[in-house]
């Protein structure tokens, strides 16, 4: 009994560090699911149970950017359909397939999106969108279908990756975040509702993660309109490179070099 407590207490404050992080830049996954993998639970239970606690998280990070009027649906809601079908199918592959394969890539990836943000140092400062018709709408839609499915079936770096793509659109900072916030609530959603078909959610430790998530996630989203774009930029900058390191370490583990 006192070690399930004293489980419950360091999930939740993992919970809120998490939902603190990921409320502005992305990335909580590092601080939620190592926490959860102290639970010996299985490895997709970890997942699913996750997903649960970062519904709330990103939700509720979510509804304070749309309050500031930092969301904008008119593109958002076209894509959050897609969004949530690829999420669903990426975490159905997840239970059964292993991601190891995808982490080079993904180091490849975060790798050039933290070169790109660092040297372009204005990059996000201002707001310079431009209308989203025809093939660009298209391409804009299939990078968003890639990023669904990849944070359904694996997940880390997913905040990060949609900010990057959302500042690829010309939104500032701000905007990046609030729009990251909308469509990573609707894919953690879409893959939570396969975890839990699959019976691989631990609804006693995803809550406790979650209420965490909720206190950190208001605090963070608040926090970020309060500071504006330069607080948003240094921490997207801070958490890509911690997650590079923490991706490069594991993988290089798993090969046995270190």
């Amino acid at each position: 009994m006192e070690g399930d407590l004293l489980i419950g207490i360091i999930l939740f404050f993992a919970g809120a560090l998490a939902g603190f992080i990921d409320s502005i830049v992305g990335g909580g996954g590092l601080i939620s699911l190592p926490a959860l993998m102290l639970t010996n639970m299985p490895v997709a239970m970890c997942l699913g149970t996750n997903k649960l606690s970062s519904v709330f998280g990103s939700g509720t990070a979510m509804i304070n950017f749309a309050k500031n009027k930092l969301v904008d649906w008119g593109f958002v809601k076209r894509i959050m359909p897609f969004t949530l079908i690829m999420s669903m199918i990426g975490a159905y592959i997840a239970v059964y397939v292993p991601g190891t394969f995808l982490k080079p890539l993904i180091i490849v990836l975060l790798l050039a999106v933290f070169i790109v943000v660092l040297t372009k140092k204005d990059w996000g400062a201002i707001a310079q969108v431009e209308r989203k018709t025809g093939w660009k709408l298209i391409a804009y839609l299939a990078m968003a279908i890639i990023i669904a499915l990849y944070d359904g079936f694996l997940g880390p770096g997913t905040g990060m990756f949609l900010i990057f793509y959302f500042l690829f659109m010309g939104y500032d900072f701000l905007g990046a975040s609030g729009n990251a916030k909308v469509l990573n609530t609707v894919s953690n959603f879409g893959s939570l509702l396969v975890f839990i078909y699959m019976g691989q959610v631990n609804y006693g430790y995803g809550l406790a993660v979650a209420v965490g998530q909720i206190i950190g996630a208001t605090a963070g989203s608040k926090l970020a309109m309060v500071k504006g774009a330069g607080l948003v930029r240094f921490l997207f900058i801070t958490m890509s490179l911690t997650m590079l390191m923490k991706l490069t370490y594991d993988y290089l583990l798993s090969l046995g070099i270190i």
